[in-house]
């Protein structure tokens, strides 16, 4: 049995979760429930099951903790004070708004 940490996992995994929670991070309070079960129930279970396969829990461990870390310091120093937008703040400028926006 290897028992070497495999560094490039642990770093595509870091990637990868850490992608997913800036999505659910940045999502519209209002759909952050849609986001957790379109994206993240589902990539959470298929990495579970991929580190049970390939044997790699530790990496995948190692990897959600990282990522868990750096998006809390994402929030800390940017997200804090930018919060994601409402979808009513988004305004639409058609053809007949031409005149409008300039």
């Amino acid at each position: 049995m290897n028992n070497s940490l495999h560094l490039n996992n642990v770093i595509l995994l870091t990637v990868f979760i850490g992608g997913c929670l800036l999505a659910l991070q940045r999502t519209e309070p209002g759909r952050r429930w849609l986001t957790a079960l379109v994206l993240v129930l589902p990539v959470g279970y298929l990495l579970y099951r991929w580190a049970i396969f390939r044997g790699q829990v530790r990496e995948a461990l190692i990897a959600a903790g990282a990522a868990l870390v750096l998006n809390g310091l994402f929030w800390g120093l940017y997200g804090r004070r930018h919060p994601p937008l409402s979808s009513d703040m988004i305004r639409v400028i058609g053809m007949e708004d031409e005149d409008s926006a300039t």
